[in-house]
């Protein structure tokens, strides 16, 4: 099992004023980090892998799409953008040596048509999901994709719905990630959840009901890990929390007050947490 931290906690563009945080998170004992590239390029990313390299830390990396480059969207146009950013951002995996790109960049965060997804949505994101899966599969890069709440996207939002779509995309690099936070809001049973994606599941977000410090809130901690041990996951658990440090995430994820001590604290509280459950477990 691998221990992770989301750097989202901090930053959504990783500079050098990141450095001392991961300084903190390899003294702490994570394994390694998850790294926003939404504005990165490749010879960023391999700088920030070679920098990585030396701490010790392992890295996976996220990112998300939108409105603009919709890979579900009627437009071509805008869905070929799509594409083309989701391509970039596992260039920037490859460049910077990240064992996974997760996140929901199969379709457009906070937009929304009013309705559910419909038929052609469901086939064009198929469709542009399958040409990211065929330019990964040239690389060592895993595709992760987060089924999000009902309140965030429209187009999957069970882990029923992505292990779905992860089939219909065909290819083995192409999976799911769980995240404990959406599933709180959209699962009515968290280990018939887990098992229903067990077959295609390759990552995990560790997050609490209300985004702030695992294991202090009211996600049913006991069902999701005993669930995960059961299926047989052994992959990376890492922590996604959000904060008011970034104005923008504060705004999309409607982080409208604090909800733990310190960054520092949230994330070696949340470490201690998932190193005791697993140790439970494994």
């Amino acid at each position: 099992m691998q221990l992770g931290m989301n750097l989202m906690l901090w930053t959504g563009n990783p500079d050098d004023a990141i450095l001392p945080v991961l300084e903190m998170l390899k003294g702490a004992g994570f394994d390694g980090v998850e790294v926003p590239v939404f504005t990165m390029t490749p010879d960023q990313a391999a700088h920030w892998g070679k920098r990585l390299d030396a701490m010790g830390l392992r890295r996976t990396a996220c990112c998300a799409r939108f409105e603009a480059d919709n890979p579900i969207s009627e437009d071509p146009d805008v869905r070929a953008a799509g594409i083309a950013a989701n391509k970039l951002a596992v260039d920037c995996c490859a460049a910077m040596g990240a064992e996974a790109l997760v996140g929901p960049y199969y379709g457009p965060i906070g937009f929304f048509t009013g309705v559910g997804p419909t038929e052609d949505e469901w086939k064009r994101g198929v469709e542009s999901m399958r040409a990211v899966a065929e330019h990964a599969s040239g690389t060592d890069v895993v595709l992760a994709l987060e089924f999000l709440n009902r309140f965030e996207i429209y187009l999957l939002n069970t882990a029923a719905d992505a292990s779905r779509f992860s089939e219909a995309v065909g290819l083995a690099n192409c999976g799911v990630l769980y995240d404990t936070f959406h599933a709180n809001i959209e699962e009515k049973s968290i280990s018939g959840a887990i098992e229903a994606c067990a077959p295609r599941l390759r990552h995990v977000h560790i997050a609490e009901n209300d985004r702030s410090t695992p294991g202090q809130g009211g996600v049913n901690w006991t069902e999701t890990f005993d669930a995960l041990q059961q299926v047989g996951y052994d992959g990376w658990l890492t922590i996604e929390a959000f904060g008011m440090s970034l104005p923008e995430l504060a705004a999309a994820t409607k982080i409208w007050r604090r909800m733990y001590g310190t960054e520092e604290a949230l994330a070696k509280d949340g470490l201690a947490f998932m190193q005791q459950e697993v140790a439970k477990r494994w």
